[in-house]
């Protein structure tokens, strides 16, 4: 079974003394959950500054634990032996996104105890390739380095990438050039209004570089077949996303052996008419995208009760004390971490995104 868990520092003294506050909280909790058979398989790491942070989080102990999978020893009694046991490598993901309360670092981690069905792909650019290019060429660069490796262990866009999340530096300046790319890409690998996008997050945040504007993290299901992928639409409440000129799904649902698992993409206060509503109110915001994310699972068989974790997306920082009030008082049982990231229209105060797990129905085990 997954277990997710999110950590944030103490909120108190240098990033140094935060790194190992973090590093201490990490390994207690993944030395709790090897107890269980459950190992590390990805990290999301959200940073405060990331242009005076990454270089000491990667030199640090912490991201030793947390990218390259390593472990305490542990012992497990196996007649009158001991066998020490060392965890593998473990996804990573980095962007400056900050998250509330005074933290510098949050961190969202994935252990399990089954097979991890989904790579992820964590594709930064550097200030020596972009050059003078732009958000739309630097997101058909990205691409075209996801397509490279997707390539070389055969496999593609259309088939087998479940989920992105592009972060965009100035998304109110930026965020055109990523969609024109996007749409551009998606229609030179077949993937139209008549057959299907791919969910996504687009968002604001900022990687290493002063001319890197664009970042992007893809999901791939390499063992996924076509048919178990159902896309969730809940065209009751929200309006097909090509209506405005943008090529993402609204979330997906993934049919594994055991289980479905439920990628919602970002989802704000719209309307089935394509129109943002409850303007100005952050409050109102959260709990009409909310019940969007609700008809979206029912879409696909799951309910509110069967989300894991929420990533809540703020543009103005100043809000975040009503929304995590709101979020204890709706949603109290699920872990959430809220971080400031502008959303990619002006209006929207608030987006969300979530992952979801319930069992398969007695006739598809």
């Amino acid at each position: 079974m997954d277990q997710y868990k999110i950590l944030t520092d103490g909120g108190k003294g240098l990033f140094a003394e935060r790194l190992n506050d973090m590093y201490l909280q990490v390994k207690d909790y993944l030395d709790a959950e090897l107890r269980e058979n459950r190992k590390l398989c990805y990290t999301k790491v959200f940073l405060s500054d990331i242009s005076n942070q990454e270089e000491e989080l990667r030199r640090s102990p912490l991201m030793t634990l947390i990218e390259r999978g390593e472990r305490r020893e542990e012992r497990l009694r196996v007649g009158e032996r001991s066998l020490g046991m060392r965890g593998e490598s473990a996804a990573c993901t980095i962007i400056q996104q900050s998250p509330i309360g005074g933290a510098k670092i949050g961190l969202l981690l994935k252990t399990s105890d089954e097979p991890e069905a989904f790579t992820m792909h964590s594709l930064r650019l550097q200030d020596d390739e972009v050059m003078n290019f732009g958000s739309y060429m630097q997101t058909i660069m990205l691409f075209d380095k996801y397509l490279a490796l997707l390539q070389q262990q055969g496999l593609n866009l259309k088939e087998h990438c479940v989920r992105t999340w592009i972060y965009v530096r100035d998304i109110d300046t930026n965020y055109d050039g990523v969609v024109k790319a996007r749409n551009d890409v998606f229609r030179q690998h077949g993937l139209t209004i008549d057959t299907h996008f791919i969910a996504s997050t687009g968002i604001g945040g900022r990687s290493m570089g002063k001319n890197v504007c664009v970042a992007i993290d893809f999901l791939t299901a390499p063992n996924v077949k076509s048919d178990d992928l159902l896309y969730l639409k809940a065209l009751d409440h929200l309006n097909p996303t090509h209506e405005y000129g943008v090529a993402f799904e609204r979330g997906v649902r993934v049919t594994l052996p055991h289980k479905y698992e439920y990628f919602i993409s970002g989802t704000a206060s719209i309307n089935n008419h394509g129109e943002v509503i409850n303007v100005g109110n952050v409050t109102l915001q959260a709990e009409r995208l909310l019940e969007n994310i609700g008809a979206l699972l029912a879409d696909g068989g799951a309910t509110m009760a069967d989300i894991r974790y929420f990533i809540i997306y703020l543009r103005d920082l100043a809000d975040a004390a009503a929304i995590d009030e709101y979020m204890q008082q709706q949603y109290p049982q699920v872990p959430y971490i809220i971080t400031h990231a502008k959303v990619c229209r002006p209006a929207w105060l608030v987006e969300m995104e979530c992952v979801a797990t319930c069992g398969l129905r007695p006739s598809e085990k």
